[in-house]
């Protein structure tokens, strides 16, 4: 980290793209050097951008049942999932060296180590060396979104060296649980990420609340 008085970040607001997964990855390179040029040095994009965040899908789920058009709908969801690495990340990677930023980009990951009918909701940390410097998948998702996540680890948890500060957040509904924030402070997150996909006003009164209690930005 070198001395620096300020520095400027850019929270993207962008309309998704459902079901379009390179359309969305366009979007972010396109805005992230539309944040570069007006002088972003970080560059933050919401919950799920790249894959999408499945507002109103069911997927044809009830209790004790599937049907056979949620399981189809289903499938395009996991078709929109990248893997991480993949050539959606190597593309992400290109964008921040060229311009120079550090960006972290909100994605639907498939991991076909792991489970190859489980994906994740996570947040990615890309470098302007051009690297993928980091990784964190949603410890618990939250309510319905349990029938399509997977279950992220604490092994996530991390923050990232930048030349204004550690940089690191939780996804959405995890900035309130207690124990993961501590583990962000303990680990010397100067600026506190929280990409979600909901807009409700609640929220500027959490991330108020944050910026005391983990005395970060």
């Amino acid at each position: 980290m070198t001395n620096t008085s300020s520095v400027r970040v850019a929270a993207v607001q962008a309309t998704a793209c459902p079901f379009d997964t390179s359309r969305a990855v366009e979007i972010v390179c396109a805005m992230t050097s539309e944040a570069a040029k007006e002088g972003a040095r970080l560059i933050l994009f919401p919950e799920a951008y790249v894959g999408g965040y499945p507002w109103g899908l069911a997927f044809g789920t009830a209790v004790g049942g599937r049907s056979e058009v949620g399981r189809r709908v289903f499938g395009r969801y996991w078709e929109s999932a990248i893997d991480v690495p993949g050539p959606e990340v190597e593309r992400m990677c290109q964008v921040a060296a060229d311009l120079g930023v550090w960006l972290c980009v909100g994605v639907i990951e498939r991991d076909s180590t792991y489970s190859t009918g489980t994906l994740f909701c996570t947040l990615l940390y890309f470098g302007p060396n051009g690297e993928l410097l980091g990784k964190h998948r949603k410890l618990k998702p939250t309510a319905a979104e349990r029938l399509i996540w997977g279950e992220g680890d604490g092994s996530t948890l991390t923050t990232v060296e930048t030349d204004f500060g550690r940089v690191g957040g939780l996804i959405c509904w995890e900035n309130y649980m207690p124990l993961a924030r501590m583990t962000m402070y303990g680990k010397g997150v100067k600026i506190y990420l929280a990409p979600t996909a909901d807009s409700r006003d609640r929220w500027q009164s959490t991330l108020q609340h944050i910026a005391l209690e983990g005395r970060c930005f």
